[in-house]
């Protein structure tokens, strides 16, 4: 047979066949004689100044505006709105609920518009809620700020997710997602510093701590959305600090690796909002990500009111949350570095969450009155965890979903289940009558943790059998002398040429 192309494990394009060949095909060899290993190492650096810093700050800013609510707490937030604990608790929960129903359609937005547009409108939109939210007077108004907030910041990280799959390959995705991911964990010690210093403020034209918390920060917000329009780069083809030849060649890089394999897609269809919502990979992704998001919500909201029933002040609490999200982002980018260097997902979810599960251990056998250190270790070990599991999940999901609605829709969903479950359960679990011990929540982080780990393990499975069944499909075509690439050129990510990534 003659010599062409296929895409491989690592999804770099390799010599197979001349028969069925793209045009651009053709092209992209042409470049990519051009763009040398230096060249492409020089050009991604490039990409990755322009683009991770204005997603680090988004995200940092609305992890930032979602949990300073914790925070709050501290400074009298219940006391001066005369919040009973459940009250309190749907403050929390209500959040998730446009939070996770919004998602689908904020991705399908970030497609239809730009996403500079679109991410400009959504942060402008919560910080204007943030800042009102200093103004409430009763839990009605704070319920409904939360509310909103939900809406708003909906499409964030599934837009950022999105963007990073539009710039970089397979196995550069997770690193890139964890540099913005890790702004979570950053956005805990920037939150608690914050809120150490604002809190000096009480008193200031007769507004409480939390209410300077929620104004400075809504501000700071809208500032951002401001300037975020001018820095946020839609695509290869529209970023004018990339030549056309660079530009092209990052746009056939994508293209022609394993995220799409050649696949290519013109405007919306319900056909791929179909193929989205009915492939079993983002379900048992879904799993992991909702489990790993309970952990992370229940942490956020509840560590500084943990830490201050370990015998620490209030304002000590606070401090003493930066040195645990700050261990959190460093193995969460360490994490990702080791998974992307040796091109595998399984294994850097599985081990994060036996991580977690022994800080969890830890916290159900330990009295917290007699051993507060050793419980602040091990929320040390929960953190850095859970921080790990988020862009590991949502990786692997982006690299075996090919078709760029499929994929958006795919991953929204995963965000918008995840986000549901996560936000909902995590909120509540911390049960006021049980502190400082709260055997209830740490009972329900264990067995969701137990239960991302399995699922690691079943999904490895599945995509190990998967993977054995298209490499049969090759073997039988190429006995029979059938052309597989017209075949099945837009089957996205069920091409028997496409492998998924274990």
């Amino acid at each position: 047979m003659d010599k062409s192309s296929e895409v491989g494990i690592g999804g770099e394009v390799t010599e197979k066949r001349d028969e069925f060949v793209l045009p651009e095909l053709q092209e992209y060899h042409d470049l990519r004689a051009k763009f040398d290993e230096n060249r492409v190492k020089s050009l991604l650096r490039r990409v990755d100044i322009r683009l991770m810093p204005p997603l680090a700050i988004l995200y940092l800013v609305a992890f930032i505006d979602r949990s300073n609510i914790g925070n709050a707490r501290l400074q009298g937030l219940e006391k001066d709105l005369n919040l009973s604990p459940q009250q309190y608790a749907w403050c929390l929960t209500i959040f998730f609920f446009p939070y996770a129903l919004f998602e689908v359609p904020s991705n399908i937005m970030l497609k239809l518009l730009r996403p500079s547009i679109w991410l400009t409108i959504i942060v402008f939109g919560w910080g204007i809620v943030m800042t009102v939210m200093g103004l409430c007077q009763n839990y009605s108004a704070l319920l409904a700020c939360r509310f909103f907030l939900g809406v708003f910041e909906a499409g964030l990280f599934p837009g950022c997710t999105f963007i990073t799959t539009a710039w970089y390959k397979r196995f550069e995705v997770q690193y890139r997602v964890a540099l913005f991911y890790s702004a979570a964990s950053l956005s805990g010690a920037f939150s608690g510093l914050l809120a150490f210093a604002i809190g000096n403020m009480a008193g200031v034209r007769g507004y409480s701590g939390w209410r300077w918390l929620f104004i400075l920060e809504g501000i700071a917000t809208c500032v951002v959305a401001s300037i975020c329009y001018f820095f946020i780069p839609d695509s290869p083809g529209s970023a004018k600090w990339l030549s056309p030849e660079e530009a092209r060649f990052l746009e056939l890089r994508l293209q022609f690796d394993g995220h799409d394999k050649g696949y290519k897609e013109g405007g919306f269809e319900w056909k791929y909002l179909i193929q989205g919502f009915t492939d079993a990979k983002v379900y048992i992704g879904t799993i992991i990500f909702g489990a790993i998001c309970i952990c992370t919500y229940a942490l956020s909201y509840s560590l500084p009111t943990m830490i201050n029933l370990l015998g620490y002040s209030a304002a000590n609490a606070q401090l003493l949350t930066i040195p645990v999200y700050a261990f959190g982002c460093i193995i969460c980018v360490l994490n990702s570095v080791l998974s992307d260097r040796y091109k595998h997902r399984a294994a850097f979810i599985i081990a994060p969450m036996g991580m977690t599960m022994i800080g969890l251990i830890i916290g159900m056998a330990v009295d917290p009155t007699k051993l507060p250190g050793v419980i602040y270790f091990a929320l040390f070990l929960v953190a850095g965890g859970i921080f790990s599991g988020i862009p590991t999940t949502v990786a692997w999901t982006s690299n075996n979903l090919a078709g760029q609605w499929k994929r958006a829709v795919g991953m929204a969903l995963q965000f918008t289940l995840g986000n549901l479950v996560g936000g909902t359960v995590g909120s509540n679990i911390f049960l006021v009558k049980e502190k400082p011990k709260y055997m209830t929540a740490y009972s329900v982080l264990f067995s969701v943790t137990a239960c991302a780990f399995l699922s690691g393990w079943a999904l490895l499975f599945c995509i190990r059998r998967w993977n054995a069944q298209k490499a049969s499909l090759v073997e039988q075509a190429e006995r029979e002398g059938r052309d597989l690439d017209a075949e099945c050129k837009d089957l996205g990510d069920k091409n028997p040429y496409f492998k998924y990534t274990l």
